[in-house]
């Protein structure tokens, strides 16, 4: 019998600073600009990246860095996991947070760091930079 993988064993809270950024699976979501509505509170998605993310390969230009360069630039913490409503559906934090399994295609269960990309569960070339966009709003798109 083998052991079961950290993410089923342990609380977002209990996880090693490495598991915790492992559970990124490189869709690039979370590096959209987001618009909610003021009166509803609805979030809605755009196809409108931070300049910092590269559209190929659905990382940051300089993540190590990238808290400094960007202003708004959010940090994932364990202390904020009751606010990850704001992360796409498919977000391993935000399914670990809601008890819920990670998809088939994440990395950590099929081993391929591009199954996101093939399945199309990444914005990997889906995306314009907020550098080449003038109205947001028109960018409202909604992703798997």
């Amino acid at each position: 019998m083998s052991a079961k993988p950290f993410w089923e064993t342990n609380a977002l809270h209990e996880m090693s600073a490495k598991e915790w950024e492992s559970l990124c699976d490189g869709c690039g979501k979370c590096c959209l600009i987001k618009l909610e509505d003021t009166d509803t509170k609805e979030l809605f998605y755009t196809d409108v990246a931070c300049h910092m993310l590269d559209a190929n390969i659905c990382q940051c230009k300089d993540y190590s860095k990238r808290r400094e360069l960007v202003d708004d630039c959010l940090q994932l913490e364990v202390d904020d996991v009751d606010e990850f409503k704001w992360l796409p559906q498919t977000c391993a934090y935000r399914l670990l947070h809601e008890g819920k399994d990670l998809p088939d295609w994440h990395y950590l269960i099929c081993g391929d760091k591009n199954a996101v990309h093939q399945q199309k569960m990444s914005v990997q070339n889906r995306i314009v930079s907020e550098t080449d966009v003038l109205e947001v709003a028109e960018h409202i798109v909604y992703w798997v």
